[in-house]
């Protein structure tokens, strides 16, 4: 009986692996695995090594993060390259915010959650929609998403007048939008509003959910059929695939990580401004999955979060001039991964472990023949 147990244990844990593991993500041995849950863990411990100022930034770090797992997403499995996740994420974040506004209540705060995301989510589906089924490519969709997002924030830029507010909600204008509740789990009394520690968990818990899901479907037959669109669209067209729909549904997908993210962020800091939709918070997707590296769900998630730390330090640090120099050292550190390291971080470190472990091998194996013994 016991066998049995262990047995069908090792073929669960098989099966696991299995969904997580492929051709199109990095790191599918058990030592990585092994890195993977100790990283988790140490996140998971954190709260309790610091302070709760440190902690409310790195939850705003954790809510970014899902702006470079969608940017990654369709740009690195797909070749979609996006500066308008930012503009999903804002649409997400003042939707739930004019929800939870007119809806203050613990239910209300649910429907805003949902209602939140699928603004998001339908806003990247019908810009998606025009530009992949209107024939747009490449260069001009890149150009196309960061118009819509410098339209959006020239847009709510303009909104400081008292006649510009959704029911109950302010559209504040340069100012921004106020008072937008605390995520909240829960019914009535019983609910748990989700701030400092609890926001941090959620946002660990929903961040570590979403990679974990990402691996599953870019190592499945949609992951294959994206990167084959990345690859060559013409052959895949040839094969008989609709590659606009493809593209559509990786560019919604995206925008739905995007908008779960903007969601985070407004509760995170009861406020949201039209600087989301600027073209310096545009380009720091781009920058965070350059560095830690296109194709690296991963990489992309651990660039951003040393990325953001390393600005907040710096701006903390220097007084005001410490947001330009940030603004500089990341720029730099841009034009150093393109020219030095193309594919990014993570995955020059994946190709120099695979050497490393290649020319290991070579070693073992001629250490081992001039070791037999001769006749």
């Amino acid at each position: 009986m016991s066998g049995s147990l262990d047995g069908g244990s090792t073929s669960l844990l098989g099966r696991v692996r299995d969904r997580l593991e492929g051709p199109n993500t990095i790191g599918d041995s058990p030592a990585f695995w092994v890195g993977f849950a100790v990283a988790v863990a140490a996140l998971a411990v954190y709260p309790f090594t610091t302070d709760p100022y440190t902690i409310i930034q790195s939850s705003r770090y954790l809510a970014l993060s899902f702006l470079a797992l969608s940017l990654c997403f369709i740009w690195g499995y797909a070749g979609v390259l996006s500066f308008g996740q930012v503009a999903f994420f804002g649409i997400a974040a003042y939707a739930f915010g004019i929800i939870g506004i007119n809806l203050s209540s613990t239910v209300g705060v649910g429907v805003a959650i949902v209602g939140a995301v699928l603004a998001g989510t339908l806003s990247a589906a019908l810009l998606g929609y025009f530009m992949f089924y209107g024939g747009v490519r490449e260069t001009y969709v890149t150009i196309m998403t960061l118009v819509v997002a410098l339209v959006l924030n020239t847009f709510m830029a303009q909104t400081a007048g008292s006649e510009w507010a959704v029911g109950a909600a302010q559209l504040g204008g340069f100012n921004g939008m106020t008072d937008i509740p605390s995520l909240t789990l829960g019914v009535g009394e019983t609910a748990l509003v989700l701030e400092g520690v609890g926001l941090y968990y959620a946002l660990l818990v929903a961040l570590v959910a979403s990679y974990l899901g990402l691996r599953v479907l870019v190592n499945g037959q949609f992951g294959m059929t994206m990167v084959a669109v990345r690859e060559d669209e013409a052959r895949t067209t040839t094969f008989g695939y609709d590659v606009p729909f493809v593209k559509l549904v990786v560019f919604t997908i995206g925008g739905a990580l995007a908008a779960v993210g903007g969601v985070f962020y407004a509760s995170w800091g009861n406020y949201i401004d039209p600087s989301v939709f600027g073209i310096a918070f545009a380009a720091l997707p781009v920058v965070w999955v350059s560095v830690g590296g296109r194709e690296s769900l991963l990489g992309a998630i651990g660039a951003t979060l040393a990325i953001e730390r390393m600005r907040t330090g710096l701006s903390s640090g220097i007084g005001p001039i410490g947001s330009e120099w940030a603004l500089v050292i990341v720029g730099g550190l841009l034009l150093g991964v393109i020219l030095f390291l193309p594919a990014g971080v993570v995955p020059r470190l994946a190709d120099l472990t695979d050497e490393l472990r290649e020319k290991r091998s070579e070693r073992s194996q001629s250490t081992a023949a001039t070791e037999e013994p001769t006749e």
